[in-house]
């Protein structure tokens, strides 16, 4: 009786450590899918990006940036232009991850 519910308890245990190793890294690396509210400390992050032009102003616009003017999408997978934010001209740049940056 007791190997049996020694071996259960070591059972739950196993399959528990997995979550353990969900932590983020120190580099900053979080996956392509972002949480809302939160941004990457490494943005932009470069990387294969799905935003098409119309998607990516509007992204950046909900952002509270006004006038998004030059958007083009660089060679490194990250959309940048210039906009207006607290009545100064800002650059901004928006990633795959969807962080939106003030460079």
């Amino acid at each position: 009786m007791k190997n049996t519910i020694f071996g259960v308890a070591v059972l739950v245990s196993a399959a528990a450590m997995p979550a353990l190793a969900q932590t983020a890294s120190p580099s900053g690396n979080t996956p392509a899918i972002a949480t809302p509210g939160t941004q990457n400390p490494a943005a932009p992050v470069a990387g294969e990006n799905s935003f098409t032009e119309d998607q990516a102003k509007k992204r950046i616009e909900e952002a509270g940036y006004t006038d998004v003017k030059g958007l083009k999408l660089d060679h490194q997978g990250v959309w940048r232009a210039t906009a207006m934010k607290d009545g100064e001209s800002v650059s901004v740049a928006l990633d795959f991850q969807g962080n939106i940056t003030a460079l």
